[in-house]
């Protein structure tokens, strides 16, 4: 549905992965270019975004874009009480795309 909003679109028409400076320096990455992000259930690609917006140690990758579906990274749980997805959290590790 989020990829129906044209607000949405117009802000952030390409999925980006959202990088702590610190993180980013050690393995030459700069925003803009593209990184493979892998977990151990899958991988996927997307423009780097590098700031201060996350912590050290954290990435963020927003939901929405299927060509870049943070899914893939992560498992299919649901909360067994509500039926809604868990909060979707895993361990990976980035690569810049060369």
């Amino acid at each position: 549905m989020t990829r129906r909003s044209v607000g949405l679109n117009e802000r952030y028409p390409e999925c980006l992965v959202e990088i702590n400076e610190g993180d980013a320096a050690p393995l030459g990455i700069k925003s803009g270019e593209m990184v493979r992000v892998i977990s151990r259930r899958g991988r996927i690609e997307a423009k780097a975004s590098v700031s201060d917006m996350t912590g050290q140690g954290t990435i963020f990758i927003p939901f929405h874009f299927a060509e870049a579906a943070a899914n893939r990274l992560t498992i299919a749980a649901l909360d067994p009480v509500s039926k809604i997805p868990e909060l979707k959290v895993c361990a990976v590790r980035l690569e810049k795309i060369v």
